[in-house]
């Protein structure tokens, strides 16, 4: 799935692993209860979590 990613491939992926869509994605999309959260490119969501809820599912995610 990387090697797809970096060719260019469009993806929908759903995932509870972190470090996988920071690496991979370039736009994610955090959604609790159904609903979405946040969404913005994942360098920015990553680096600056707006909401308690991503920062403790970030953090969790990195250890």
């Amino acid at each position: 799935m990387e090697k797809l990613a970096k060719d260019g491939m469009t993806m929908l992926l759903v995932t509870h692993e972190v470090n996988f869509a920071r690496t991979v994605a370039s736009t994610t999309v955090f959604m609790r209860q159904g609903k979405i959260w946040e969404s913005s490119p994942s360098q920015e969501l990553f680096a600056n979590p707006q909401t308690p809820e991503l920062r403790n599912f970030v953090s969790a995610g990195s250890k």
